[in-house]
């Protein structure tokens, strides 16, 4: 409760230390006023410390832009160009290096692979280099409150992010992120944070924004909880027989609807080992115009896309951790072989 108390404490500091130009348009809002009653009436908050927030909101409208903006998918060989590069790697080889031993504990925990939690850290923040720089509480409000088309969505995450910072002891007002919310190395969303971000050196405080341990935790925690298999394979090549059921399967995504045997009658043939009743889903790359691969994804490919809802996404991360993992016990190797320097 002292935490708590503090906390509002804090914002009523940051209240009255605000500049004469924020003024409570925002707060005055009757959208905003219904949601502040709202939340008051549901226990969780008193209305001094949500007004507290709201009279100091910056709506953006350079979000909604943003957002409004037609988004188009790229092909994978592009995709990939822009993703998958050598200095995320060697910055992952180095990050696995500094952190060895807790990426370690993390896999002995929550028994997932090393690689795999670097290559998500790179891929989100390049490894807390790019964690955004919008508040988050001028993000979150300006999509709950400004944006129809996701504003139920985005308020539920607002009130998920005012609560964390509850929790936490944080003033909402200093916290920063992405433009769409995104906290962190790992870019949780406020309500991912509040389920699945763990507090991996037992300091008190789950801290994915500047601790690399509670990063590491929490995106282990995340997979363990998402059903990843340590020592499985994420993806195989596999060839098809073209016809309607490829396009039906390919339409059919992310999910594990069908074993490998399914497949198989189906004319779709894994490129490597796998037992018929693994389940299976099949995805196929564009790599060069006009060139196309097929790929089935196995439980840990599926496990990736619940971070992410795109093949291409959990494919660059499949790579990159693929790689990193190389490179990195390939360091080990050669470090291990050198000799010891004699003493003089």
């Amino acid at each position: 409760m002292q935490k708590l108390a503090g906390t509002a404490a804090v914002i009523a500091a940051a209240l009255a230390a605000a500049p004469a130009w924020a003024d409570a348009a925002f707060l005055a809002r009757p959208d905003v006023q219904r949601y502040i009653d709202e939340q008051v009436a549901g226990g969780q908050f008193n209305r001094p410390e949500l007004e507290a927030v709201f009279a100091n909101v910056e709506p953006k409208p350079n979000i909604i832009r943003i957002l409004d903006k037609p988004s188009t998918s790229r092909p994978w060989y592009q995709f990939r160009a822009s993703t998958v590069n050598d200095r995320l790697i060697v910055d992952g080889v180095a990050f696995w290096q500094a952190n060895a031993d807790t990426l370690a504990r993390a896999e002995r925990q929550y028994q997932v692979a090393p690689e795999v939690i670097v290559a998500i850290l790179g891929v989100e923040s390049h490894y807390g280099r790019n964690t955004g720089t919008f508040r988050l509480a001028d993000s979150l409000s300006t999509i709950g409150f400004d944006y129809p088309r996701r504003a139920d969505f985005f308020r539920k995450e607002l009130t998920q992010f005012l609560l964390l910072a509850k929790e936490e002891g944080k003033d909402p007002l200093t916290l920063k992120g992405s433009y769409a919310g995104a906290m962190g190395w790992p870019q949780f969303m406020p309500s991912s944070y509040r389920k699945w971000a763990v507090d991996f050196d037992g300091n008190g405080h789950r801290d994915i924004w500047n601790n690399p341990h509670d990063a590491i935790g929490s995106v282990a925690n995340y997979f363990q909880l998402h059903g990843w298999r340590h020592g499985d394979d994420v993806v195989v090549p596999a060839s098809v027989v073209p016809g309607p059921q490829v396009d039906k399967l390919l339409a059919d995504k992310f999910n594990l609807h069908y074993t490998v045997g399914d497949l198989r009658r189906m004319g779709i043939a894994p490129q490597a080992p796998l037992a018929d009743d693994v389940p299976a889903v099949l995805f196929s790359l564009e790599t060069a115009p006009g060139v196309t691969e097929y790929w089935l994804g196995l439980n840990n490919f599926y496990a990736i896309t619940r971070y992410n809802r795109s093949a291409l996404y959990a494919k660059a991360v499949q790579e990159i951790a693929d790689q990193v993992r190389q490179r990195y016990y390939a360091a080990l190797a050669q470090k291990s072989s050198e000799p010891a320097s004699s003493a003089q």
